[in-house]
């Protein structure tokens, strides 16, 4: 068995057709129900078995980071995308205090002067506000707090099977569905809700049987777990259920956010615009902070195998849709990256 791709095309050795509409065409809509591998083994003309295996495989390989449900902590929780100008001299002592805490999932160093970017997910806005004020205390660095108001357009779902320099290249457009977000709103759940989403919060057993397995987990009757996952899907606390790619084996390892300064009048317009162009694979609004020198309220984010490609379509971006004051923030260091933490967030802790 091939080990895990890192560089190049290597991923691409022994992957077959059927493994490449595994790959592009199961990131979402796998089925709920309790032999989801046979009605895709039917769907790919294989067998149940073939379906798991090759699942298996494409994980193993690093083409799939896991397979399961992609959790929506702005509905779940309180979270919020934060950012702090750590000193060169102290940027590892900084990013360490940042770290530690479980409510922090993702944390990026970015070309710019708030060089650290991380988000925040609790059980509440008064916790994900403590623990902001907190990381002020213990670094000595002004926190930049900015939670999302709009999620015009957020979907890392898209084919990689394929040439394409950036993301949906071969693509002319994708859905939009403008959706509010409320800070201090958070999902209504039950205790069944609560315990399947610590149970699935990593991901799906791969079995024959995922949804049975995790019904015994959870002690529930399978029809309920079944019901209760295909609510979670329709309330948006799931986003989707799936194999859920790794882009940067898969090459699109380029990207970045880009911060628009949009007139206020026009955000909507221009957000739902901006959101149904298949290369902006994220497009949201978040508050301008202009007591801290922060008079961005559109972002935008745009993945690519070639950082030429993605360059291209933020030019592209500004001079046909967005001509006004921008900032190219450019990831240059992963400091953490794991999936948010639910236990906090479904036992109110």
């Amino acid at each position: 068995m091939s080990s895990p791709a890192a560089d190049g095309d290597d991923w691409r050795a022994g992957i077959d057709d059927v493994d490449a509409a595994l790959i592009d065409g199961y990131q979402s809509g796998f089925p709920v129900e309790e032999r989801p591998f046979r009605r895709v083994g039917d769907d790919l003309g294989i067998t149940e078995d073939e379906a798991l295996q090759r699942v298996e495989r494409l994980r193993e390989d690093g083409v799939f980071r896991r397979f399961g449900a992609v959790l929506n902590p702005p509905v779940i929780g309180a979270s919020t995308l934060a950012a702090v100008q750590a000193p060169d001299d102290r940027f590892d002592e900084v990013a360490e205090v940042i770290n530690g805490y479980r409510q922090i999932n993702h944390n990026y160093r970015r070309d710019h002067e708030w060089n650290m970017w991380f988000v925040v997910t609790a059980g509440s806005l008064e916790r994900r506000d403590e623990i902001l004020t907190e990381i002020e205390d213990r670094t000595g660095c002004e926190v930049l707090n900015l939670p999302m108001l709009t999620d015009f357009y957020i979907d890392l779902e898209f084919p990689v099977v394929n040439g394409d320099r950036f993301a949906r290249e071969s693509l002319s457009e994708t859905e939009v569905s403008a959706t509010r977000i409320s800070e201090s709103a958070a999902a209504d759940l039950t205790d069944l809700d609560k315990a399947l989403l610590l149970e699935i919060q990593d991901g799906f057993p791969l079995s024959k049987t995922p949804y049975r397995d995790i019904a015994s987990a959870v002690d529930a009757p399978v029809e309920d777990v079944l019901a209760a996952i295909e609510a979670l899907r329709e309330d948006g606390c799931i986003k989707r259920i799936g194999c859920i790619v790794n882009h940067v084996v898969t090459g699109f390892d380029a990207n970045c956010m880009v911060v628009w300064d949009v007139p206020d009048d026009d955000l909507d317009e221009l957000g739902e615009e901006v959101g149904r162009l298949p290369y902006v694979t994220l497009c949201y609004h978040r508050p301008r902070r202009p007591e801290q020198g922060w008079s961005y309220n559109l972002f935008t984010m745009i993945h690519g195998r070639e950082p030429e490609a993605v360059d291209a379509k933020i030019d592209e971006l500004a001079a046909e849709y967005l001509p006004v004051e921008h900032e190219r923030l450019y990831s240059t260091e992963t400091l953490k990256q794991t999936g948010a933490r639910y236990e906090e967030i479904v036992t109110d802790e």
